[in-house]
């Protein structure tokens, strides 16, 4: 039996209908969950059920500003010993830079033991040196730094070349990985319209403009996104701003054992007219 097969509960030799999956540690394939207020009971529930399937829990926006200093210590700490890398929202650390305390904030996210940063600039404009160095001051505190390009204000043009920069000056910078905003509505917003439906020249545009396309978190709040992503980029497609009720859901998308990707895997199949012929 496979390591990918005695990880199925039913401990049954099935194979996964979408093959390829990769196992934690992993580079690709990444999921990021955005907690909006999970006590510690729920996050230690979401930990047991889902940790072999998260890459990155987001404490999102302001968050993890207004917990009891002991609650976001025993947060972070369980979090981590289940191998997730934890950050604090972007918002946060645009905050911080507005009011000239990026430094105490940094270093207040290190004794909290975050290990992951965020630099964006979704409210406020930051220029291209200061975020450059923000970014570098970040990576030299050994974060890993994930940064993120478009604006959170809907009627903000999402603008494809400069995205495409930015996008290649963070990697260059140091950046782990980019985001690719959508909030968590997943609506109007960058590459999506409002209905939620996903942009493909946009998408193209971006994968054509990176060095590497596995260096992209396509933000993907949606199921019909996570599909659609699934379904073109394949399993091992980033993918973030995951509710965390839904990590099993995606997970089940990504391996095909849910009806969207499932079918999309037989269809692969040479046999696959036999296989929808079954008796």
């Amino acid at each position: 039996m496979t390591k990918e097969q005695s990880k199925n509960g039913w401990k049954l030799d099935i194979d996964f209908p979408l093959s390829g999956r990769k196992e934690k540690p992993r580079q690709t394939g990444l999921t990021m969950v955005l907690d909006k207020g999970l006590g510690l009971n729920q996050t230690e529930d979401l930990m047991e059920m889902a940790a072999d399937y998260i890459d990155f829990h987001k404490l999102s926006f302001g968050t993890s500003a207004l917990y009891h200093p002991e609650i976001l210590e025993q947060k972070i700490d369980l979090i981590t010993s289940y191998g997730v890398d934890i950050y604090p929202g972007g918002t946060f650390l645009e905050v911080a830079v507005t009011q000239g305390m990026l430094d105490d904030y940094l270093t207040k996210a290190k004794e909290l033991g975050f290990t992951a940063i965020e630099v964006s600039d979704g409210t406020i404009d930051l220029t291209a040196r200061l975020r450059s160095s923000i970014i570098k001051e970040a990576v030299n505190r050994d974060f890993k730094v994930l940064t993120e390009i478009g604006k959170k204000d809907k009627n903000s043009k999402f603008e494809l070349s400069k995205m495409i920069k930015q996008l290649k000056q963070d990697i260059a910078d140091g950046a782990y990985k980019v985001i690719v905003e959508a909030r968590e509505s997943g609506r109007n917003i960058s590459i999506y319209d409002k209905e939620g439906n996903l942009d493909e020249f946009k998408m193209e545009q971006l994968l054509l403009g990176a060095e590497n396309k596995e260096d992209i978190i396509w933000e993907a709040p949606l199921k019909k996104q996570q599909v659609k992503f699934i379904n073109t980029l394949g399993p091992n497609v980033n993918l973030g701003n995951i509710a965390p009720t839904e990590i099993l859901a995606l997970e089940s998308l990504r391996v095909g054992v849910r009806g969207d990707t499932f079918k999309t895997a037989l269809l692969q199949q040479d046999d696959y007219e036999k296989v929808f012929s079954l008796e």
